[in-house]
């Protein structure tokens, strides 16, 4: 019985390991690697979308558009923002998403402190696509707002030296990159 028992623990915790690393992703920047943790049972949809447009090399090469100072750091215009794309345009960038049809808000209690990720949308709570953003400090008027879909488990500090932008928009000239954005395997 105390052999069953320790085999049924080894298969649970396997079987939980394995689903941590599914929801982990691995996001290379210019000065290093950030892993995020996603948050399925929070945000099931948006969690998928980030992960398919991750996993087919979508966002490799896309700016951070729109970064503010104190504020977030936002990037994923798969559409114009991609630089590596013949219809990158920096004017435009933030302005596109995916060909992937807009998603359904799924709001939740999930604060946006310190290096939450979530989805950018226009004022229509339900049009987000592809563009996200990471905050880099506490912004509770984002709460129950914007969906938060994972955060920066480690490499905070690699976000944090993120180009900023100018002005109260944050756009920036010559923005800093994603070199690559994958899921941990």
């Amino acid at each position: 019985m105390k052999k069953l028992f320790l085999i049924f623990i080894f298969f649970y915790l396997s079987i939980n390991i394995t689903l941590a690393e599914e929801n982990k992703m691995i996001l290379k920047l210019k000065d290093g690697e950030v892993e995020i943790e996603l948050f399925p049972k929070v945000a099931p949809n948006h969690v998928k979308r980030f992960q398919t447009l991750a996993d087919e090399g979508k966002y490799d090469g896309v700016v951070f558009h729109r970064v503010i100072e104190g504020f977030m750091a936002q990037s994923g215009d798969v559409k114009f923002g991609n630089s590596n794309s013949a219809n990158f345009n920096l004017d435009l960038a933030g302005t596109g998403g995916s060909d992937l049809p807009d998603l359904k808000a799924e709001f939740s209690d999930v604060a946006h402190d310190r290096g939450v990720l979530s989805m950018a949308r226009s004022s229509d709570p339900n049009s987000a696509n592809s563009q996200f953003f990471i905050v880099f400090e506490s912004a509770p008027h984002l709460d129950r707002n914007y969906t938060a879909f994972g955060k920066v488990v480690k490499g905070m500090e690699f976000i944090d030296n993120i180009k900023k932008g100018d002005g109260p928009n944050g756009s920036v000239d010559d923005p800093d990159k994603i070199i690559s954005l994958r899921s941990k395997k």
